[in-house]
């Protein structure tokens, strides 16, 4: 027999938008899609509900909330939208899916036996015809069937959902409008600041005569001030953020060797080596970059990442033995990704070595970061 809808289901929604209504951004704070997935289960009586959003600047899948479910459970979660049946009706249709039995014609095979699930069921998370994600959400135990009711609670909260999620792409947006005047602020104002006092200094570099005290003070004075302006220049952030899931670098290994599947993978992390908090955003970008560009310009045999400490700096260096020839240059991840790390004092290095494709992350820790 179905389960009625709870009679608070307004309630609970109501409360959720009131919620998003006083976050500045409008596209809720942290944790606002574990208690939209609790909200969830609460309203239409589910044992476990997962929310999965497409992070657009990874270009992945990634679990932002749930309610119910072990960590590592989550973690471990992946998949496409081709690859995942259900959500591809829930999403093409706008419309709560549930199927019960077998699940291995619905999702990836991979996921078709978690103990305790005969139905499963789909709500669509899209706002104008954007297909943004899905919650999947189970009672586990024996089969069951939605009430007209309980799939409308469900799909009014993908909505809800749904409208977190547009709003932050809309920030995004706006976000990306602003980094590109930015950038062209950025090139404008290297120019003027620091090549024009570097052109000034070569000009008397360059000079026959020989150069007094005076003049060599002038120049070393100049040539810090450039360094002052390069690094105030470069200090500002020029690359759209992600989804804050609170991933790590050794979980987004897992996960994007999970998703580029055909990568032959190989891991060399140093013992005792730890990744400071600071830089996660930053080491986890250099590595979705370098795995994405692999996967999609070379056809290497291996791709070795290696994680550890030289002479007191974080390393990340990624290799693959596959880059070919006629790869036109690197994209602008990697190139974005070198801009921001010298902002925070770091280094990127991308490019060919030897018969390899190398990219190298190197970031100066202090001693109690250690």
């Amino acid at each position: 027999m179905a389960v009625p809808a709870r009679t608070d289901a307004l309630d609970v929604i109501v409360e959720l938008l009131a919620e998003l209504d006083r976050q500045p951004a409008g596209s809720g704070g942290p944790g606002f899609y574990d208690r939209l997935c609790t909200a969830l289960c609460t309203v239409v009586n589910m044992e476990r509900a997962g929310l999965l959003l497409y992070d657009e600047a990874r270009q992945l899948v990634v679990p932002v909330g749930s309610h119910g479910m072990d960590a590592p459970l989550l973690r471990d979660i992946y998949g496409t939208l081709e690859e995942t049946p259900i959500a591809q009706v829930a999403l093409s249709e706008d419309r709560v899916v549930e199927v019960s039995g077998g699940l291995g014609r619905w999702v990836p095979e991979r996921y078709a036996h978690f103990p305790g699930v005969e139905t499963l069921t789909c709500t669509p998370v899209s706002a104008g015809g954007r297909w943004l994600g899905v919650i999947f959400a189970d009672r586990g135990g024996a089969q069951f069937e939605l009430t007209d009711a309980e799939r409308h609670a469900m799909w009014t909260l993908g909505k809800t959902a749904a409208l977190a999620a547009s709003v932050r792409i809309a920030t995004s947006q706006q976000g990306r409008a602003r980094l590109l005047q930015a950038r062209i602020d950025l090139a404008r104002e290297i120019h003027e600041r620091v090549v024009q006092r570097l052109f000034g200094v070569s000009l008397v570099l360059g000079s026959e005569h020989g150069l007094s005290e005076e003049a060599r003070k002038r120049c070393a004075d100049e040539m810090q001030a450039a360094l002052k302006d390069l690094r105030d220049a470069l200090g500002r952030p020029l690359a759209p953020p992600t989804l804050d899931t609170g991933a790590t670098l050794d979980g987004e290994l897992e996960r994007l060797g999970r998703h580029y599947k055909d990568l032959p993978l190989e891991l060399d992390w140093e013992r005792g080596v730890v990744v400071p908090p600071e830089i996660e955003p930053l080491a986890q970008s250099v590595l979705a970059e370098a795995l994405r560009n692999a996967d999609k310009h070379a056809r290497p045999s291996s791709v070795r990442v290696r994680v550890g400490r030289v002479d007191g700096a974080f390393v990340l260096e990624v290799r693959n033995d596959g880059a070919r020839s006629d790869t036109r240059g690197t994209g602008m991840g990697l190139r974005l990704a070198a801009v921001e790390a010298l902002g925070r004092g770091a280094l990127v290095e991308f490019g060919p070595e030897g018969s390899e494709w190398r990219v190298r992350l190197v970031v100066p820790v202090e001693e109690e970061d250690e």
